[in-house]
């Protein structure tokens, strides 16, 4: 499948992160990680959006009202700035970005390269 870039790519995620931080409190992040990507890259969908964050939330069993209080509480948003800045001091510096072990690949054109680090087991 081609991937289907949203309009305006790269749009404003932070709803679609915060959305990630309530649903990793659920135990669904994985889940809706991929259900968002998929509402993203697969649908072509603007995940600044709130709708779109909304749709990938109830694909994995999340509902909806509760996602939308949950985006907004100052817990979600306080344990999104912590992962920000530790992603930061781990020398996390823009997306994609992979870690493989203490390795950071950071760019589109460095993903076939985590991809082999990843294989090798590094």
């Amino acid at each position: 499948m081609p991937v289907r870039w949203p309009e305006g790519w790269p749009n404003n995620t932070l709803h679609a992160m915060r959305a990630a931080i309530f649903a990793q409190q659920a135990g669904r992040v994985v889940a809706y990680s991929l259900a968002a990507f998929r509402q993203a890259f697969a649908g072509g969908k603007d995940l600044s959006q709130i709708d779109n964050v909304l749709i990938a939330a109830a694909a994995c069993e999340l509902h909806p009202k509760a996602v939308l209080k949950g985006i907004e509480m100052q817990s979600t948003k306080d344990r999104l700035r912590d992962a920000t800045a530790e992603a930061y001091e781990r020398g996390v510096r823009g997306v994609p970005t992979i870690a493989v072990g203490e390795r950071l690949f950071w760019g589109d054109d460095r993903l076939e390269e985590a991809a082999a680090a990843i294989g090798a087991g590094a």
